[in-house]
């Protein structure tokens, strides 16, 4: 059984895959608690994984984003095969602190400050920016790497820091910009 905060049905709005129609599995619970989290980790319903897949299935987006908290905590190479197996592309966000099952589409890491890295080969880096030191981002091997503002609280900040360091994409959170879920 896995605890899950929510599944619902909407369009990615931050990081690569912006745009995209996607059902969204919200894990709850996370290793780290970092002050901007928007997700209330102690709400939740304990469900299968073939409970998980059949409401994933009540929607019409091959697009599958595993989030949180932090999704690989629950995760299984059982649950990302009978996702596969209902034809799904599987993307997770994760704060890359834990070691993730084979089969993912495409990992969107997110470290947060005072997390282990375990997570060593994504395809995407999204920061959100807090003013902390991302010289050690810069090194990782990654096909996409974003820079998001805290909350929008900084985002003339995040601007600034791309327009100097142009191996950095913008990603604004556009979902809460056109208000929906």
């Amino acid at each position: 059984m896995r605890k899950i905060n929510e599944i619902f049905y909407s369009i990615q709005g931050e990081g690569y895959h912006t745009g995209t129609p996607a059902v969204f599995v919200r894990f709850s619970g996370c290793n780290l608690r970092c002050d901007f989290c928007d997700t209330e980790h102690t709400k939740g319903i304990l469900m299968s994984e073939e409970e998980i897949v059949n409401e994933v299935n009540q929607y019409p987006a091959t697009h599958v984003v595993l989030t949180g908290g932090e999704p690989g905590l629950q995760l299984t190479a059982s649950l990302v095969f009978l996702l596969k197996k209902a034809g799904k592309y599987i993307q997770i966000e994760t704060n890359g602190t834990v070691e993730l099952p084979e089969g993912i589409d495409w990992i969107t890491c997110s470290p947060k400050e005072g997390g282990n890295l375990k997570v060593t080969s994504p395809q995407e880096l999204k920061v959100v920016y807090t003013g902390q030191d991302l010289a050690p981002y810069e090194q990782m091997d990654v096909s996409f790497r974003c820079l998001q503002p805290c909350s929008g609280n900084n985002t003339a900040e995040v601007v600034a820091y791309i327009r100097q360091h142009p191996q950095w994409h913008l990603s604004l959170q556009t979902h809460k910009l056109i208000d929906i879920q």
